[in-house]
């Protein structure tokens, strides 16, 4: 991991994001490009391809190959942002799990992180930072495969397919460390308002809320634990950029040593560029050379002497450093605590907006005999005038989805009875 106070210095390169937005099926492409350099980066130019999938991949593929010989970014494969619809992110604390570990603790539980019971997906996870907090991304294979298909067949070159919280987490740091304290950012996007934040109380915070929402600063503000009346500053003020998310991902794409690893794309479909990736490494290898002349000029006695008051200063904050460690080891403990009882909180809630969602959208006149809910899904039972409508019904609201009778309905002299099996999409 290279030191926050060298990052600044081996920022070079050039980069090319791309955003996936709209709605599934009339997505369109937002896509820009930079130029990274120790004193900032610069937007080299941008692109919009809208309504790619109904477009041939060959036509829409030559208009972003001719992108890319305008800025002589051939070479340069692209860091991709998957709609928001399409990823789950978790965040996991796993205090005491070294790296060597941690690919068999997150594996042992992936499979209560996502709804996909009985779909294939694919994840990715890294730790943020040197903390024990893990961020996750999960997706089907099914959508990766379906985007990986369209690029490879446009002949875009791709690095990456990751989130927008992973690039902004990067983006933020990639010149400066974040002021200590709160970090509340917004970006308005596709009629929604996506927000970010960082806290004491939370490493890392995503959500979505309608533009309409008039609280959302507020409910975002009270998921970090912070001051209520915080305001979100919008990301590309930040940034100083708009659209703000393709100019995180380019970033990412410029300098993906200094990127958070999370990476969706199956890793024999990833490329790397060929060229400028030596000037890091050259500036890596020229500061190798300076730091090891430096060591050999300095005099045996210096570092022995040198040697010797560490030692001294060591035995003395010996005491100090333990009971630091085991302060530290109480307050992981107290933080696990803390979100396991917020897991549960959120999950009650969660059960009885279900329970009241049913209870409204279902018309007077049925009647229920029963009422089954799971994490993955609700089963109720009873009778009604007609049956066959309360499938759309159910289905037309935004917790239902796949609604379906649990064999056919049985007509009776007071109408139709039915048992009829809906999963859980999450909410709005």
């Amino acid at each position: 991991m290279i030191p926050a106070e060298l990052k600044k210095l081996v920022a070079f390169g050039r980069g090319v994001g791309i955003q996936i937005t709209g709605p599934h099926g009339a997505e369109s492409l937002e896509i820009t490009a930079v130029r990274v350099r120790p004193n900032g980066a610069r937007v080299l130019g941008r692109l919009t391809i809208a309504d790619f999938p109904h477009q041939s991949a060959a036509l829409w593929g030559a208009g972003y190959a001719a992108f890319l010989r305008k800025f002589d970014l051939r070479h340069v494969p692209a860091v991709v942002l998957l709609p928001r619809q399409d990823v789950i992110v978790r965040q996991l604390s796993l205090p005491g799990v070294s790296n060597k570990d941690l690919d068999a603790a997150i594996q042992f539980q992936l499979e209560g992180l996502h709804p996909y019971a009985d779909s294939d997906v694919t994840a990715s996870w890294t730790r943020l930072g040197a903390t024990s907090t893990v961020l996750i991304a999960i997706a089907r294979r099914a959508a990766i495969d379906r985007y990986a298909s369209i690029f490879s067949e446009a002949g875009v070159r791709l690095a990456s397919f990751t989130c927008s919280v992973a690039v902004i987490y990067s983006a933020v740091r990639l010149f400066s460390k974040p002021a200590a304290g709160a970090l509340l950012l917004s970006e308005n996007l596709d009629g929604h308002v996506e927000y970010y934040g960082e806290s004491a109380a939370r490493p890392l915070f995503s959500a979505t809320f309608p533009d309409s929402e008039p609280r959302a600063d507020a409910l975002a503000a009270a998921e970090l634990r912070i001051d209520p009346a915080t305001e979100a500053q919008p990301l590309s003020e930040v940034l100083a950029a708009a659209p703000a998310l393709p100019y995180a991902a380019a970033l990412a794409s410029a300098c993906p040593r200094l990127a958070l690893r999370l990476n969706l794309l199956a890793a024999e479909l990833r490329q790397t560029s060929t060229r400028a990736t030596w000037v890091p490494l050259a500036l890596a290898g020229s500061m190798l050379i300076v730091s090891a002349a430096a060591l050999i000029a300095v005099p045996a006695f210096e570092n022995r002497r040198y040697e010797s008051s560490l030692q001294n200063e060591i035995r003395r904050v010996e005491r100090q450093a333990d009971r630091s460690a085991a302060l530290d080891r109480q307050i992981d403990q107290t933080r696990a605590r803390t979100m396991l009882l917020d897991d549960f909180r959120r999950q009650t809630k969660s059960d009885l907006d279900i329970l009241a969602e049913m209870t409204h959208i279902l018309p007077q006149t049925v009647w229920l005999n029963s009422f089954d809910l799971t994490r993955a899904g609700v089963m109720v039972a009873g009778s009604a005038d007609q049956a066959a409508p309360l499938l759309k019904t159910i289905d037309a609201s935004p917790w239902f989805e796949g609604s379906e009778f649990i064999g056919p309905p049985l007509r009776t002299q007071d109408g139709e009875q039915f048992r009829i099996r809906s999963r859980r999409e999450g909410g709005r």
